[in-house]
């Protein structure tokens, strides 16, 4: 294995030397240190954490959150998880994956044992019990998502909000007026998930300012749930043209029942997802979708958390910055003018 005492000889310089290098606890010359800079590339060297923790008071790790619920769709969890990392590592950065649901507790351990030098929290609710904790800390940290009060923090999230709205939109340009919203199941509204929350909002406002008649129904994601939500909505509003489906466990079984009950999608109703385009693409029809960018959340994240941590080390105050990701709304065949009543 290389030390530092092999760097050091390599270069022609003292240890001392490499380590206010790699520290950056004192200042040397270009010259030293690009000599420094060719030796560790030359014999492969790497500073272990602790040691790194020891001489610059920087673990050079990043804590990312990634809490596994069953309900959540784990695929665009782990995409934006791999972007976090390709990220942190463009900074020299590595990442610590902690996804057991610890809550506060689990934060506090991280923080407080000083083996990260930031933290990036995904799955935020909107009364997020993890934040005061942040707080108490002052560890540089970007939050994933958008909790109700985003003071002190640095956010990236997509404009959920705004998803919301284009599916209303979309479906009443095509003629719908009633529209029914089949979203996650109940365990997720009432942890107050705040991806969830805020598209039923978005949906429902521009509903409201659409004159459309609406429905939203929780729904586990399930077949058998499936079925009997669709059964509720068809009971509660048989000229039902137009499905908005958040849950993507609930995609497939939505569209065979649709077909089971004799109702042809687009012509006799209209379905559109809030989904990723490689789900989109899957289904037959292929689905008209609101979808927004999930690399660019994970390396904003990244970029956030970094401005913070140097912040912190400067002496300053970290500047909070908010960031909303625009979706965007592609339109194929699950979608159609609405049928003649």
């Amino acid at each position: 294995m290389v030390t530092l005492a092999d760097v050091a000889r390599h270069a022609g310089v003292s240890s001392s030397t490499v380590s206010y290098a790699l520290s950056g606890k004192r200042s040397i010359s270009r010259e030293t240190r690009l000599r420094i800079e060719r030796a560790i590339t030359d014999l492969g060297y790497h500073p272990n954490a602790g040691a790194r923790a020891l001489a610059g008071k920087r673990s050079h790790i990043i804590a990312l959150v990634v809490p596994l619920h069953t309900e959540v769709y784990v695929p665009t969890m782990m995409e934006i998880a791999i972007a976090v990392t390709v990220a942190a590592r463009e900074h020299g950065y590595d990442v610590l994956l902690l996804t057991n649901d610890e809550g506060p507790d689990g934060v506090q351990r991280v923080a407080a044992s000083g083996l990260a030098d930031g933290v990036i929290l995904m799955d935020v609710r909107l009364d997020d019990d993890r934040i005061p904790v942040l707080h108490a800390q002052r560890t540089p940290a970007a939050l994933i998502g958008l909790p109700d009060d985003p003071g002190g923090l640095s956010c990236v999230d997509h404009d959920f909000a705004a998803a919301g709205a284009l599916c209303a939109d979309h479906l009443a340009d095509l003629g719908h007026r009633d529209i029914a919203f089949i979203g996650y199941g109940s365990a997720v509204y009432r942890r107050h998930a705040g991806y969830a929350e805020r598209t039923v909002n978005g949906f429902r406002d521009r509903a409201q300012h659409r004159g459309l008649r609406f429905l939203h129904r929780p729904c586990e994601g399930s077949y058998e749930s499936t079925a009997g939500t669709l059964a509720r909505i068809l009971a509660d509003r048989p000229d039902t043209t137009g499905f908005v489906v958040q849950n993507e466990a609930a995609i497939g079984p939505l569209l065979s029942l649709l077909r089971a009950s004799g109702r042809t999608v687009p012509e006799d109703a209209s379905v559109i997802a809030v989904c990723p385009d490689q789900l989109a693409e899957q289904h037959s029809p292929r689905l008209t979708s609101v979808t927004g960018p999930k690399k660019e959340l994970g390396q904003v994240a990244v970029e956030q958390v970094m401005a913070r941590i140097a912040a912190l080390a400067a002496g300053a105050e970290p500047e909070d910055e908010l960031a909303l990701m625009p979706p965007e709304l592609v339109v194929r065949e699950s979608t159609g003018p609405a049928p003649h009543r």
